[in-house]
């Protein structure tokens, strides 16, 4: 499933908000996933938030990004 994603995700590459550039999409993704980790070790004594949590935040980032 993670791998249809992130297919599907290069395909439409262009039609997502990642159009202003390689570069640009690279940072932005790059941002939200270490955004999304330094959540995950804020909480890493309680496992299961901290996984739910970084998800949220990687999905939410991504969705922005693809959007904007």
């Amino acid at each position: 499933m993670r791998l249809a994603w992130l297919a599907w995700l290069i395909d439409e590459w262009d039609e997502l908000g990642y159009s202003n550039g390689v570069l640009r999409g690279a940072i932005g993704t790059v941002a939200v996933l270490l955004s999304a980790a330094i959540a995950a070790l804020a909480l890493h004594r309680f496992r299961v938030a901290a996984l739910t949590v970084a998800g949220v935040v990687a999905v939410a980032g991504v969705g922005w990004l693809s959007t904007h």
